[in-house]
């Protein structure tokens, strides 16, 4: 199984249509068989982004798209709109072996990320459940707080309490997006992928807009980032060759 994650497209005034045009054409040449957006699909979660975000997505090619809301998109009463245009189921069995859940962290007019004590104890419950199965957790705010990325006060407010969620019930591996910045924490069982934006002018540390292809094959996940319209590469090794932009 392929699953494309892309993030932050951020349709609207920072949104760099060369780069989308470039992304349906990588992407639908995977002919993946999900796409994960993990939010900010949206820059000011206004109406005529929300309509033109739609059409846009109609472009690619797969048998399932699956979309979070991102802060962002919870601007100007953007909440409102979302579930309209881009209807979600929470839980998502791709297949026999691997089940993919998701996660609302946006919460109106704030830019920090919460999953709240309800949702926590529904998503150990669920992820209990799915024994046997690859467990993908998406969510639009990260998780741990990543390289190159400032001062960080935005991390998901309750981190500890979901993190503990998460290993406890076994899950393989979360996705998250928000800060633009490509990165992995891996902790052996599970992994924090983090995706930078597919198609903003506003990228961080990698100075690329990329997004991530998983390749899921007997249980195992491997997680390639993709630069759009460049080189494709084990994510791993933006974190283990680590260097500050402009260092030797």
């Amino acid at each position: 199984m392929q699953i494309v994650q892309i993030s932050d497209l951020h349709v609207g005034s920072q949104f760099i249509q060369e780069k989308f045009d470039v992304l349906v054409k990588e992407v639908n040449e995977l002919n993946p068989d999900v796409i994960i957006i993990t939010g900010d699909l949206t820059n000011e979660g206004l109406m005529k982004e929300y309509e033109e975000c739609k059409s846009l997505l109609k472009k690619f090619n797969t048998r399932k798209i699956i979309t979070i809301s991102g802060n962002h998109d919870y601007r100007n009463t953007g909440y409102l709109l979302f579930k309209k245009f881009f209807p979600f189921e929470t839980v998502n069995e791709l297949s026999e072996d691997v089940v993919l859940v998701t996660v609302g962290t946006a919460r109106p007019d704030r830019n920090e990320g919460e999953v709240g004590y309800r949702q926590n104890l529904w998503l150990e419950r669920t992820m209990k459940k799915y024994k046997d199965k690859v467990k993908i957790v998406a969510m639009h705010h990260h998780l741990i707080a990543i390289p190159d990325t400032g001062s960080d006060q935005l991390t998901v407010v309750d981190a500890g309490d979901v993190l503990r969620t998460v290993l406890d019930s076994k899950v393989d591996v979360v996705l998250c997006g928000h800060k633009h910045r490509p990165w992995a924490w891996n902790f052996g069982a599970l992994t924090v992928v983090n995706a930078g934006t597919a198609t903003s002018e506003r990228v961080r540390g990698f100075f690329e807009n990329t997004y991530n292809i998983l390749t899921i094959d007997k249980k195992k996940v491997r997680v390639d980032l993709k630069i759009v319209g460049g080189k494709r590469l084990p994510i791993e090794e933006i974190v283990n060759n680590y260097s500050q932009f402009g260092d030797e």
